[in-house]
C-alpha cells in the first residue's frame, strides 16, 4: 500500500452480510436453546486467526443457525467483551478490542523467548555472533520495511548497497538506506529519549531526505490540501483502501499518542507488546505525514519496546514476516477500520507476526551454530579461526560467485575496517581466499584450495 495524491481510483468497501432482516428475537431464542453448543462454536471463531465475515462465512454454522445469524451472534459477543482503547476516530468513536483466548498465552511464549532462551541463546555466542545477528536483524528490517512501502529493488541489491557502503542509484535504495540508519539512531541514541513531536520529526526527516518527498514536507505534517489517500491492490483491482482524518484531528489525536507512548495515560498496567502494537496502528491511522507513515509507525514499534526493555527484538526482523503476507497486513489494517472499529483484527495479525519472527530467529540462529561446527570439521581442524571468519567462509562456499569485501565484512560484524581487514588477511594467508580488483574493489572469494576441502568433507 502507497500513499497517493486524490485518485479516481475506486475505495474498497468491505463485503458484509445483510443481517437487517434477521429476526433478532428468534435467534436469541434459538441461542437459548443451545448455549452450550454455540459457545464451543463461539470458542473455536474466535481463535486465532481472528475472521471476519469474508472467512468466516466459508465456516460450518451450528446446528439450526444460519451463517448469518451466527455472524450476528459472534458480532454481539465481540462487542460485548470488548474493550475500549484511546484511539479515537473522527466521529468520537474509540477502538475496542477483544482479548481472545491465545493472548495470554502468546505472550507468555514471548516474553520468555524474548527474554530468557534468547538471552540463554546469546550468552552462549560469542560477543562477536552478537553483533552479527544485531547487524542482520537491523539490516533485514529496513530493507523489508521499506519494500512493505514500495521499494522496488531487490533484498541482495540492497544489501550489496549498505554493507559495500555505496551511495543509492535511486530513490528506492536511499528509502531503504534511510531506514536503516534511522533504525541504528534508535538503538544508540532514540531509545533514551522519550517520544515528542520534535522526535517525531526527527525520525521522519531520516526515513524521507533525499528522497522523492520534497524537502519542504520533510519533517512536516501533512496539510487537507496535500489531499493524501492511501491505495493498493486488493486481489485483482486497484483500490483506494484508506482516506486518513483531517489534519484539526490528527494534531490534537497525536498528543494523545505521545502520552501513550512515553505512559502517560491513566489506564490500568497494560502488556508492553499490546502497547506497542497499539502504537503501531494508532499512527498508523492517523496518518500525520505526507509519506513515511508506515515505515515510522514500525520504528515507533521497536521505539517503545526497546524503552521498555525489550532489546532482543532489534535481533528479530518482524517487517521481513510481515512482508511475506503483505495484503493480509493491509487487511488487518481495513478490518479494524471498517468493522466495527475492531482493533483486534490488526492485533492479532502482529502478534502471530512476531511469534513466527521468534521462531524464524531460533532456527536462524540453530544454523548458524550448526554451520560453525561444519566449517570447524572443514578448516579449522589445523587452523584456528574466530567466528567471524568462519561464518565469511561458510557464505563463500555455499553461494556460487559470491565474495566479500573489506568494508562489507565490517558493515555485517560491526568492526572497524582495520580489524575487517586483518580478518581477511588471516584467511588469505592461510591460502582459504584469494583477492581480486574488480573496478574500485577488490573482492575476495573462496580459492580452489577451500572449496576442495569443502567437498571432501
Amino acid at each position: 500500500m502507497s500513499n497517493t495524491k486524490k485518485s479516481r481510483l475506486p475505495f474498497f468497501q468491505l463485503e458484509k452480510p445483510d443481517l437487517s432482516k434477521l429476526d433478532k428475537s428468534l435467534v436469541f431464542d434459538k441461542l437459548d436453546k443451545s448455549v452450550d453448543e454455540f459457545t464451543q462454536f463461539l470458542q473455536r471463531s474466535n481463535e486465532s486467526p481472528y475472521l471476519y465475515w469474508d472467512r468466516f462465512k466459508y465456516k460450518e454454522a451450528p446446528p439450526n443457525f444460519t451463517t448469518e445469524e451466527s455472524w450476528f451472534l459472534i458480532r454481539q459477543f465481540r462487542t460485548f467483551v470488548s474493550r475500549k482503547t484511546p484511539i479515537r476516530t473522527e466521529k468520537e468513536e474509540n477502538f475496542r478490542w477483544v482479548r481472545l483466548p491465545h493472548v495470554d498465552e502468546f505472550l507468555h511464549k514471548i516474553d520468555i523467548s524474548s527474554g530468557g532462551q534468547i538471552l540463554a541463546t546469546m550468552d552462549s555466542l560469542s560477543e562477536t555472533n552478537k553483533q552479527k545477528f544485531l547487524s542482520r536483524g537491523i539490516l533485514e528490517e529496513a530493507i523489508a520495511s521499506s519494500q512493505l512501502e514500495g521499494a522496488h529493488t531487490t533484498r541482495q541489491a540492497a544489501k550489496d548497497m549498505i554493507v559495500e557502503r555505496r551511495e543509492p542509484r535511486n530513490s528506492d535504495e536511499q528509502m531503504i538506506l534511510n531506514n536503516y540508519n534511522t533504525i541504528i539512531r534508535i538503538d544508540e541514541d532514540f531509545k533514551n529519549q522519550p517520544l515528542s513531536e520534535t522526535l517525531l520529526f526527527e525520525l521522519h526527516k531520516l526515513l524521507t531526505e533525499k528522497t522523492e518527498l520534497p524537502i519542504e514536507k520533510q519533517g512536516q505534517y501533512r496539510k487537507d490540501s496535500d489531499g493524501i489517500v492511501v491505495q493498493g491492490q486488493i486481489g485483482s483491482e486497484e483500490y483506494i483502501t484508506y482516506v486518513p482524518p483531517k489534519e484539526n484531528f490528527f494534531k490534537v489525536e497525536i498528543k494523545k499518542l505521545i502520552d501513550y507512548a512515553n505512559d502517560k495515560d491513566n489506564d490500568t498496567f497494560l502488556h508492553p507488546i499490546i502497547k506497542a502494537i497499539f502504537l503501531h496502528f494508532w499512527f498508523g491511522y492517523l496518518h500525520p505525514f505526507p509519506d513515511g507513515n508506515g515505515r515510522l509507525a514500525r520504528a515507533l514499534f521497536y521505539w517503545y519496546l526497546i524503552r521498555k526493555g525489550y532489546w532482543t527484538f532489534m535481533y528479530l526482523p518482524i517487517s521481513m514476516i510481515i512482508k511475506r503476507a503483505p495484503v493480509q497486513y493491509a487487511m488487518a489494517y481495513i478490518y479494524s477500520e471498517q468493522d466495527s472499529n475492531d482493533i483486534t483484527y490488526f492485533f492479532d495479525f502482529h502478534l502471530r507476526k512476531i511469534m513466527q519472527a521468534l521462531r524464524d530467529f531460533n532456527e536462524y540462529v540453530g544454523k548458524k551454530i550448526s554451520e560453525n561446527k561444519e566449517i570447524d570439521r572443514i578448516v579449522s581442524k589445523s587452523i584456528p579461526l574466530i567466528d567471524r571468519q568462519k561464518y565469511l567462509i561458510h557464505h563463500l562456499i555455499s553461494e556460487n560467485n559470491t565474495y566479500t569485501t573489506i568494508t562489507s565484512h565490517a558493515t555485517l560484524n560491526s568492526i572497524s575496517r582495520q580489524t575487517a581487514a586483518k580478518d581477511i588477511k588471516k584467511l588469505e594467508g592461510e591460502g582459504l581466499i584469494e583477492g581480486r580488483r574488480e573496478g574500485k574493489y577488490i573482492r575476495y572469494k573462496a580459492t580452489e584450495k577451500l572449496l576442495t576441502m569443502a567437498a571432501n568433507n
